[in-house]
């Protein structure tokens, strides 16, 4: 039998959920770390399960402290100067907590007696929402397999906050099967039975699902100073210490339950999560694939189009005066080539607006980035692709008839049609779900390499 009262680290738990108690919450066999060893395993198989699951972090932490399958861990809380630590000394037989009138446990502090960790917790309004706190509910919902909470008779019915901190613990105890005895400590400071029996109808209608364990202390010491066995009995302490012993009975079978409840949640959210990412992942592979399609498709309507209606210029009867030389004598006059090369021009040009209206419709507009002159008026995929005039009916054929241009013109366009602005978005949201999958398959394959050595 060892028996330690000292105080513990005042920090809050690391963020990996491994708890910095001592003996609280290692692995199983844990020894020095080693590269590859098993510590570093399973820590790293909970880093991955937090990576994608990070309200996860007490389950995982609380997996770990089951893990380690240590003493039954009995965790004493409730608010301050209700008599907790002076409950325990009782409870022990044994001195082992500090007691005082004044603010005296400010850090978790605990005991090995009787094959039991015995934790005093801070009271839970010692210091509000910082390292006080912190301690208190890391010991209540880490650590413990039972919770005595503490509620001094003096003060009449609970509070709202030990209220609703009972009634968190009674959901947790259905949920996980850790259990919570009630206490109702320094019933002798009150004037009667009477006065009792208004304090326990008034708590009862405020959580009818518990009866508390009526207890005093300082009773209990009298009876052992003086060798009064009616005032021990009358104290509540054997009675329970019976109740406890009872409930330490049972810490194996909550445990195991307790260890299956969480690894079978956590599985079941990975799973489900895995469920979403495969469809959104999917969604996102139809939506790419459909978009390219209606792309190319349309693409190759348009074209198909502007080739019908270009041929009325290409195939126009006579010879091609657009490849005549003007002369310099020429050059104030209209000739048949000038004709014939505006003619040209005014065919190219309505061919490349039903192609831009057509990608602009599929927001192909813009070069990328990389590719930006900053000449706005040339920055654009149209002129990046066709130029911005031909001056022959050749240069039209070529361009929009023979199916060896037309093809490598769509080529063109359909890469930059993958490199607007909608698709890299849309491929980096793919890019992003196929990753947090591949995340989820890691964290499952952890979590089973995890629950292999619970």
């Amino acid at each position: 039998m060892t028996e330690r009262g000292q105080r513990l680290p005042e920090a809050p738990p690391p963020a990996d959920g491994a708890s910095p108690l001592p003996g609280a919450g290692g692995d199983r066999g844990q020894g020095p770390s080693h590269a590859g060893g098993a510590p570093d395993r399973a820590q790293h198989a909970r880093t991955d399960v937090l990576a994608v699951l990070p309200e996860r972090a007490r389950d995982l932490a609380r997996l770990r402290v089951l893990a380690a399958d240590g003493l039954p861990v009995v965790t004493v809380m409730g608010k301050y100067n209700h008599g907790k630590s002076r409950l325990l000394n009782e409870l022990l037989g044994h001195d082992a907590f500090a007691v005082a009138d004044r603010r005296q446990t400010v850090a978790l502090a605990d005991c090995e007696r009787d094959g039991v960790r015995w934790l005093d917790a801070p009271g839970i309004d010692a210091d509000v929402a910082t390292a006080d706190d912190r301690h208190a509910m890391q010991a209540a919902w880490l650590e413990s397999d039972i919770r005595l909470f503490v509620h001094a008779a003096k003060e009449g019915e609970l509070d709202a906050r030990e209220l609703a901190m009972l009634e968190a613990l009674l959901a947790d105890g259905e949920r996980t099967s850790r259990q919570m005895l009630f206490v109702l400590s320094q019933v002798d400071q009150l004037a009667g039975d009477d006065q009792l029996a208004a304090v326990l109808e008034a708590i009862r209608r405020q959580l009818p699902q518990v009866e508390p364990y009526q207890t005093s202390s300082a009773r209990h010491r009298r009876g052992l100073e003086g060798g009064k066995r009616l005032l021990l009995e009358n104290s509540g302490i054997p009675h329970l210490r019976e109740a406890l012993a009872q409930a330490r009975a049972r810490v194996p079978q909550a445990r195991q339950h307790e260890t299956a409840l969480l690894f079978l949640e956590i599985r079941t959210e990975l799973q489900a999560l895995r469920e979403r990412c495969l469809q959104e992942r999917d969604a996102l592979r139809r939506r790419q694939r459909e978009q390219r399609q209606r792309f190319v498709h349309g693409l190759e309507a348009v074209f198909a189009k502007v080739g019908a209606d270009l041929r009325e210029v290409i195939d126009a009867p006579g010879p091609d005066h657009a490849q005549t030389v003007d002369s310099a004598a020429d050059h104030y006059r209209q000739t048949a080539a000038k004709l014939e090369r505006a003619r040209i021009q005014v065919a190219y040009s309505r061919a490349c607006i039903q192609i831009d209206g057509f990608l602009v419709g599929h927001g192909v507009v813009g070069l990328p980035s990389a590719q930006r002159t900053g000449v706005r008026a040339m920055d654009s995929v149209m002129v990046a692709v066709m130029g911005v005039s031909v001056k022959r009916r050749a240069d039209l054929r070529r361009l929009f008839c023979e199916p060896a241009g037309a093809r490598q013109l769509q080529q063109e366009f359909l890469r930059y049609f993958e490199l607007s602005d909608d698709r890299v978005a849309l491929a980096a949201s793919l890019a992003a779900t196929s990753t947090k999958l591949d995340a989820v398959d890691k964290a499952l394959s952890s979590l089973r390499w995890l629950e292999g050595g619970a």
